[in-house]
């Protein structure tokens, strides 16, 4: 079962880890789903439906006759293959670009640039992980340096864990908000998004669960 702290391995690379070509469907598990490691292949986890009490939606990123595949939560630029049944489709509008050398996140809706904004990423030695992901869903946050918003949640994780605080080894990358504006325009997290706090305001608002995130240099 792929869990918040543990995916199995055995999946394929994505082939296209580092395409910010739009993804327009993703999709929701109605029950327990077995993911493949290619399609008539070997069975190697189950997706569930939530995972820690939230909905698991993932996008849709290759398709063969009965089968598509779909990015994975919890395993970074993998992908899983599942048949063509079992789940329910969700359309997918926005895409979140992340470029870690200008610092700079965009949001996109339907391939339109609509907002940009100069955020801060993960240090040299915890660095934001590169490639696709996506928005897995959204969680409470503890503290004031979060300025008393949710953060949205992402399906990858820290590369190195091993690198991380020890509290933060099996958590999820996220992007969420931050008190301080100095930290903007630099490499200095544990490998989070920190945004703006209005900024992050309007993601919440905008920002489906399944939506692409891609991470590039």
């Amino acid at each position: 079962m792929i869990k918040y702290r543990y995916a199995p391995g055995g999946f394929p690379a994505d082939p296209d880890s580092t395409s910010a070509a739009p993804v327009t469907e993703a999709l929701h598990p109605s029950r327990r789903l077995a993911v493949y490691d290619k399609p008539g292949g070997t069975a190697r986890a189950y997706l569930p439906p939530h995972i820690r009490g939230v909905p698991v939606i993932v996008p849709i990123v290759g398709r063969q006759p009965g089968w598509v595949a779909v990015l994975l939560p919890s395993v970074n630029r993998r992908i899983g293959w599942v048949p063509a049944r079992g789940w329910t489709s969700r359309p997918l509008r926005d895409q979140l670009v992340v470029r870690r050398g200008t610092h700079e996140l965009v949001w996109l809706r339907d391939g339109v640039r609509q907002k940009a904004w100069t955020v801060a990423i993960g240090s040299k030695r915890t660095p934001t992980p590169l490639g696709r992901t996506f928005v897995l869903g959204r969680t409470g946050t503890h503290g004031s340096v979060y300025a008393g918003l949710d953060a949205l949640v992402l399906g990858a994780v820290p590369d190195d864990r091993e690198s991380v605080a020890p509290g933060l080894r099996d958590a999820h990358t996220g992007i969420h908000a931050w008190h301080r504006a100095s930290a903007f325009g630099r490499s200095v997290s544990n490998g989070c998004v920190r945004m703006p706090p209005a900024a992050q305001s309007e993601l919440l608002r905008e920002i489906a669960p399944g939506s692409l995130v891609v991470v590039l240099d």
